[in-house]
């Protein structure tokens, strides 16, 4: 079981989707405790803090993006990966309550 749990905020090496590369930035921790239960990786999703005009399906704005750790307005977008428990380079801080419901139904746009 790892440390991490749904709407932790953790710097990790974020591979681009066509995993030429990757990128350190921050991602939100996105599996449960149950999933950590019983698996050793992690499933994350991209935080960004390049502003859209307007969000896609999928994405959310971060409301309380302070709380959370982060060091400008934040995007989450539907860049979902999984990765091993060893590559968090470190915790950044966690989603408030009210933006993990925000979190909760953007996994919902993107997964149905």
């Amino acid at each position: 079981m790892t440390g991490y749990k749904f709407g932790d905020i953790i710097l990790v090496p974020f591979p681009f989707t066509d995993q030429s590369a990757v990128k350190r930035r921050p991602a939100v921790v996105i599996s449960s405790t149950a999933y950590h239960r019983t698996r050793p990786d992690i499933l994350i999703m991209a935080v960004t803090s390049q502003q859209p005009t307007t969000l896609s399906v999928g994405e959310m704005q971060v409301q309380d993006w302070r709380g959370a750790g982060l060091l400008k307005p934040s995007v989450l977008k539907p860049v979902l990966t999984t990765i091993d428990p060893t590559l968090i380079l470190k915790k950044l801080g966690q989603l408030t309550p009210a933006d993990q419901t925000l979190l909760r139904q953007a996994l919902a746009q993107i997964i149905g």
